[in-house]
């Protein structure tokens, strides 16, 4: 589990440990479209926990209520991380930060500040004298209520390197026990950010009492690249996300700089203390929960990772599994099953099944999950692992749902008509309705909205199998925006129309618990 980030040992260059910052529920969600709700948040956060993310960047406390309140519930449930929420260099966002992180066991205030002569002129219309001294007091009212302070320079890569060492040393001296420069626009390539770092440990004198930390985004797709250059040059804290999630292109993923810690240490000469095999859990809960699908051949979690379709690849994994393999699938996850499920499988066996894919579920969310794996055994000739997440995965998402799916009957063909009878539960009463539309998923859709009106429209659908062959599950994502507000729906079914229909519901009661996010100036740090 993960270690208090401020001991001695981990300050400097001098440990061969990696702090791993986690910034999936901050940077993360600002990706357009992954907005997430607390109790998705708070999944998150669990599994992060779990796999022994030393610090978690649980959002940014003076965005909105939603947020505050997120990182306020993440304080209170996270006993083994670090907790962070970022602020901006105003005491009102520091303020609303350390109140927000006031029941953590280990908590962090991460306050920014834009130094490029690009962000001064144009976005803080300051001069460099007046942002260097907002430095000194912005991180010295944070380490007045927090023991732990981290500092960053805004678009810090593109930072002259006189007035980025004269801010860092400003920040230490005012109490910053870490200094993370960003790649922000994910600008630098990796000799040059190296170098970068290397200058700083040359030039700031106080150096050494903080942690290094870097924040590469992914624009060129250097954001890992750059990152593990940094750390051959010394910095000791990586920032990254969950499958690389983030604005524009998105962060540098963790499972990368992870696994290239691990399977390079030979090289880096570094090492995490994260469990990798929970990296596979949450790759696939981040993906089900922001619609942002893994592709195919994504390093460390993509369905191909561990794919060998070429002949010669294929002798040589039967003849020895390092030959194409320079990880195994066990280390991230991927586990082979020492428990085959079926119709005939008991509730008991299930129960264990699922403690060694890594789920604990109470009694009543056992049992609905145990009953759709009876059904599913009905309909599929083989039970994969993948159909068993899916299932809970799915059960997990409805939550206290206001409205649930019922059943459902489409007619549908060629020559249409399209109709779609729905069924639904709505906050205890069974209503019914019918609907035609542009093919059997609009008509679908038609019927809900018409039993619980909104005026969302839908810029996503996204239906993909959980297995191979004709009777795999469908796991459905949609997303519904409202008046700015964005929600993503999740469904699972071997009918691609039955789990359309569980994730459209899925959405809308999302929406109808959603709080407007009034986010303050953008930020990119």
């Amino acid at each position: 589990m993960s270690q208090n980030t401020n001991s001695k040992e981990t300050n400097g260059a001098a440990s061969d440990r990696v702090i791993i910052f986690d910034t999936t529920l901050r940077d993360g969600e600002q990706s357009p479209g992954a907005s997430m709700n607390l109790q998705e948040k708070l999944r998150i956060a669990e599994v992060l926990e779990r796999m022994g993310v030393d610090v978690i960047e649980a959002g940014f406390a003076i965005a909105s209520k939603g947020d505050f309140e997120a990182i306020n519930r993440i304080a209170r449930c996270v006993t083994g991380s670090t907790v962070c929420s970022l602020a901006r260099a105003h005491r009102k966002d520091i303020d609303r930060a350390a109140e927000a992180l006031e029941p953590a066991r280990r908590k962090r205030i991460h306050t920014f500040i834009s130094t490029s002569p690009l962000h001064m002129k144009y976005k803080l219309q300051m001069e460099p004298d007046d942002v260097l001294q907002t430095v000194s007091e912005s991180v010295s009212y944070a380490r007045n209520l927090s023991d732990d302070v981290e500092w960053s320079p805004e678009d810090g890569s593109r930072t002259e390197h006189d007035f980025l060492c004269r801010t860092v040393e400003a920040a230490i001296e005012a109490g910053a026990g870490t200094i993370n420069i960003p790649d922000t626009v994910g600008y630098a390539v990796p000799d040059e950010f190296a170098r970068l770092i290397a200058m700083l440990f040359d030039r700031v004198s106080n150096i050494d009492k903080a942690v290094v930390s870097v924040h590469c985004h992914n624009d060129l797709g250097l954001a890992v690249a750059n990152s593990l250059a940094a750390v051959s040059a010394g910095a000791r804290q990586v920032e990254c996300t969950i499958n690389g999630l983030g604005e524009r292109a998105g962060n540098a993923a963790m499972e990368e700089i992870v696994m290239a810690l691990r399977t390079r240490r030979d090289v880096l000469g570094c090492e995490t203390g994260i469990e990798s095999e929970h990296i596979m859990k949450a790759s696939r809960l981040v993906a089900a929960i922001t619609g942002f699908s893994v592709q195919p051949n994504k390093a460390v979690v993509g369905a191909n990772a561990f794919a060998h379709e070429a002949g010669i690849h294929q002798d040589g994994m039967l003849k020895h599994a390092s030959t194409y393999e320079i990880m195994t699938p066990e280390s991230v996850g991927l586990t082979k099953s020492t428990l085959v499920m079926g119709k005939h499988s008991g509730r008991h066996a299930f129960r264990r099944k699922l403690l060694e894919l890594g789920y604990e579920l109470g009694d009543e969310a056992l049992n609905d999950a145990f009953r759709r794996l009876k059904d599913l055994a009905d309909k599929k000739k083989e039970i994969f692992d993948e159909d068993i997440m899916a299932i809970v995965d799915d059960e997990v998402a409805r939550g206290s749902e206001r409205v649930t799916f019922v059943a459902m009957q489409v007619v549908c063909g060629s020559g249409g008509p399209h109709k779609a009878d729905v069924t639904l539960d709505i906050e205890g009463e069974r209503r019914s309705t019918s609907a035609t539309g542009n093919g059997p998923v609009d008509a679908t859709f038609n019927a809900i909205k018409a039993m619980v009106p909104h005026e969302a429209t839908l810029p996503l659908y996204q239906v993909h199998a959980v297995t191979q062959g004709t009777d795999a599950q469908a796991e459905v994502t949609v997303r519904l925006v409202e008046n700015g507000r964005s929600v993503n729906g999740q469904g699972a079914d071997t009918d691609t129309l039955v789990a359309s229909a569980r994730a459209y519901v899925n959405a809308v009661n999302k929406l109808l618990v959603k709080r407007e996010k009034t986010a303050p100036a953008a930020l990119s740090a």
